[in-house]
């Protein structure tokens, strides 16, 4: 049996990367760390989660940079559910300690140092990891994930986003010249556990963010190969995507040709669900589960995409969990489904 720890697990994504995983059949949950000046070191998971009280009582060890080699003893699994400057810094350390780094944040994302420099303000340091880093859309880079040990996870908007677009940019349906529109809509917990006045109860309000200058805009470019136009919202909900993207196809595309090119995409993969004609997406279906779900509607030149997933799950956990199970071998909706 594999072993594996949560680096960052006191967060929302952490918890439910440790529900998964002890759900394993092939992975066992060792550990699970917190940074040393963290205010939850100490505390058992399941005291900030009730939910877990019974199932994950591990306790949130802190993490020096010192103590990194004998947190690895016996670890062939480290995921990293921190922020982009501390997983920068931290998955050169486990990976020289031979083990499988899923790195859930936007740190080796784009292989591209000038990248880092323009979206994400910092020199980045490992363009040699940057390099070897495979992106962990699961339903489209299998074959790469089994191959690497160092593997970047899509964040929730790139994910929702991305799986709605690319059968339709891989068929070359969509028109020359044009930006595919997407609007997003975030439930709150995309913002993280850490207190706020902008994501606290009585502030949040319907309403867009980030506009024109939301770093995934520029990942989704380079994972989709041409530019959109992307709008995230923050929604007044504590989970889901909903996005309702706009495309135009190029002069002649059927809308036989859209829905082959989906079915084609996804009908052998399980995570993602198609919806029937006239039947749309809605948050209610998806929240709490694995799933993509996709629908869509074409007039003419015109097709509207929708795509809804829980952002905490297949925007983050669970397709983390994807990419652990095709990088060892084991079916990829295990402990999922």
């Amino acid at each position: 049996m594999l072993k594996a720890i949560i680096v960052g697990a006191s967060g929302y994504t952490g918890a439910e990367l440790a529900h998964f995983l002890t759900r394993h059949k092939h992975i066992e949950l060792a550990s699970l760390y917190v940074s040393e000046g963290s205010l939850d070191k100490g505390k058992k998971l399941s005291e900030l989660y009730g939910n877990l009280l019974g199932v994950v009582d591990l306790p949130l060890l802190p993490l020096a940079n010192s103590a990194i080699k004998r947190a690895c003893e016996g670890i062939d699994i480290v995921i990293l559910a921190t922020a982009h400057e501390v997983s920068h810094n931290l998955a050169a350390l486990f990976l020289a300690q031979n083990t499988v780094v899923f790195d859930l944040s936007g740190a080796f994302r784009v292989q591209s140092t000038a990248f880092y420099e323009t979206f994400y303000g910092f020199t980045h340091q490992y363009p040699a990891l940057l390099e070897k880093a495979v992106y962990g859309l699961a339903e489209w880079n299998s074959e790469a994930i089994k191959k690497t040990d160092l593997i970047a996870v899509p964040g929730c908007y790139t994910t929702a986003s991305l799986t709605a677009l690319k059968p339709l940019a891989e068929r070359g349906l969509i028109k020359e010249n044009s930006k595919p529109t997407i609007n997003a809509t975030s439930g709150v917990s995309g913002a993280g556990r850490k207190a706020s006045v902008a994501s606290s109860f009585c502030e949040v309000s319907l309403q867009p963010y980030g506009v024109f200058t939301h770093r995934h805009k520029p990942e989704i470019d380079q994972h989709l190969g041409l530019p959109v136009v992307f709008t995230p919202h923050l929604g007044s909900f504590k989970r889901g995507i909903l996005a309702s993207i706009n495309v135009q196809l190029k002069s002649g595309v059927t809308s036989e040709q859209v829905d082959q090119a989906y079915q084609d995409a996804y009908a052998d993969k399980p995570i993602v669900r198609l919806m029937s004609k006239g039947l749309y997406p809605a948050l209610k279906n998806v929240v709490g589960t694995p799933y993509c779900d996709l629908g869509w509607a074409v007039d003419g030149d015109d097709l509207v995409v929708f795509s809804a997933i829980d952002n905490l799950l297949k925007g983050a956990s669970s397709q983390a969990i994807q990419c652990i199970n095709l990088r060892f071998g084991f079916d990829i909706t295990t402990s999922l489904l």
